[in-house]
């Protein structure tokens, strides 16, 4: 059973989503919702992020949502080094800071500022080691910065009782497909 999820994919510019009104975005939280409801009836109660822009703001936000039909449902933001948005333009930082207020907790893994790569190698380790599983949204044909923990996960889900879901490009496109049709019918 899985009461501790972790959920990554794309950072939205790898995506090539720059705007929050992005036709994609419904799409991708659509597919993600699906995984958490299934993972909510079976007991989830924590969603771990990390806090960066793209599938774990948008899941986020989706959270949010989440919690009015399922109260118990609770997420964390563990960032691999503090201010890890410090260079980011002033809406993405407010947009952030809100949900970092928002979370049910927060935390940095280094406890520092940026200093180089290990300390996503760090965040990546510890988030796999206190997770029961892992939901990614990657897709093997389109490498991206997910690669990184998602051989990390799978490595670990080799010994240990732990499972990786992946959301595929295959599966975005079947979500949109069927958003599509839902809208195709509201109009008949």
């Amino acid at each position: 059973m899985i009461k501790r999820i972790l959920v990554t994919g794309y950072k939205a510019h790898e995506l090539g989503i720059f705007k929050d009104t992005h036709d994609g975005i419904p799409i991708i939280k659509k597919a993600i919702e699906t995984q958490l409801r299934v993972l909510l009836e079976e007991g989830l109660e924590w969603v771990i992020l990390g806090g960066q822009q793209g599938i774990e703001t948008w899941t986020a936000e989706l959270i949010l949502v989440l919690k009015d039909e399922y109260p118990q449902l609770k997420f964390a933001i563990i960032t691999p080094f503090l201010e890890q948005e410090k260079n980011w333009n002033e809406q993405k930082k407010e947009k952030y800071e809100r949900l970092l207020r928002q979370a049910d907790y927060q935390t940095s893994v280094t406890k520092k500022p940026y200093e180089a790569p290990w300390q996503f190698i760090e965040r990546n380790k510890f988030v796999v080691r206190n997770t029961d599983g892992m939901l990614i949204i990657y897709d093997e044909e389109n490498e991206g910065s997910p690669k990184f923990i998602k051989k990390l996960a799978e490595q670990y889900a080799e010994k240990n009782d732990y499972r990786v879901i992946t959301i595929d490009a295959y599966d975005l496109q079947l979500i949109a497909e069927e958003i599509a049709e839902e809208g195709r019918n509201q109009f008949l």
